[in-house]
């Protein structure tokens, strides 16, 4: 197995629905994803897949949903509501809490395959920094 890692770095709000201390409000980071890209072979010219292929799909993916935007739990009807009273901004209805290790994980499982179908390279390494100092790793 071969592979290559894309960085891709975002802004945006969440809120951590649930969390005992300051997460629980709405807030922001300065996030920095990772994306680890596997392959049996590499291409005719000796890469897994072009580094900019990457950026595009799936740094396109998070531009076009991620960044500069809010991105909360499904269920939180007291965050949604708040973003949503306020025009012009975007909204992203995660599944689960989004925390960095549910963020890396709808990636990884959910965005990855759907964004690189056809490519015959598969992610199965997501890590989503919050911080400079917290992270959160998903592997397949």
């Amino acid at each position: 197995m071969i592979s290559c890692t894309r960085r891709i770095q975002f802004c945006a709000g969440h809120r951590v629905m649930g969390h005992e201390n300051c997460c629980a409000r709405m807030h922001g980071h300065n996030y920095v994803v990772f994306f680890e890209a596997t392959a049996e072979q590499l291409d005719g010219i000796g890469r897994v897949i072009d580094f900019s292929v990457l950026k595009e799909k799936l740094g396109g993916w998070i531009d076009q949903y991620w960044d500069h935007g809010f991105i909360a739990f499904r269920d939180d009807t007291e965050a949604i509501r708040a973003i949503e009273s306020t025009s012009g901004h975007r909204l992203f209805l995660l599944p689960r809490n989004p925390t960095a290790e549910n963020m890396a994980d709808h990636l990884l499982r959910v965005v990855c395959p759907k964004q690189l179908e056809g490519t015959g390279v598969q992610v199965r390494r997501v890590v989503v920094h919050e911080t400079e100092n917290c992270y959160a790793e998903v592997i397949l």
